[in-house]
């Protein structure tokens, strides 16, 4: 079971590029930062080229939390770390952005990359239409 509509799976996973920002411990969040996204099936995936000390990847080790935008959804998210489907998370990562270089594909699809594996779990408890109430 997901916590995504279809609607957002499909405007998000089809977007070329998202928008993310992890929370800080206090709840405010960081600055955003544009990457890369993938849709496996029903679930999002986002990673960083850089690996684990990418300094919008260690903010998300932080607090877990955070808030993306994409497609013209705006979503209050979970961060969960990933160590399986990583094969099957390449090759989306590969069909999607088959147009760029393989030199840029090779990054995301790097061992570093791989190992900074991000799920993206919607999060219904810190939506961000229960804080305009």
């Amino acid at each position: 079971m997901t916590n995504w509509t279809i609607d957002e799976l499909n405007k998000i996973g089809n977007a070329e590029e998202l928008k993310i920002a992890s929370r800080r411990t206090d709840g405010v969040l960081r600055k955003q930062v544009i990457i890369w996204v993938v849709r496996l099936e029903d679930d999002l995936y986002v990673r960083s080229v850089n690996g684990r000390t990418s300094w919008w990847f260690t903010g998300v080790q932080s607090c877990h939390q955070g808030r993306i935008q994409a497609g013209g959804v705006v979503k209050d998210v979970n961060f969960v770390e990933v160590n399986e489907l990583i094969d099957a998370i390449d090759a989306v990562y590969r069909k999607k952005y088959s147009r760029y270089a393989v030199s840029i594909i090779n990054r995301i699809t790097s061992v570093d990359a791989r190992n900074a594996t991000i799920k993206l779990v919607a999060d219904l408890t810190n939506s961000i239409a229960k804080k305009a109430i």
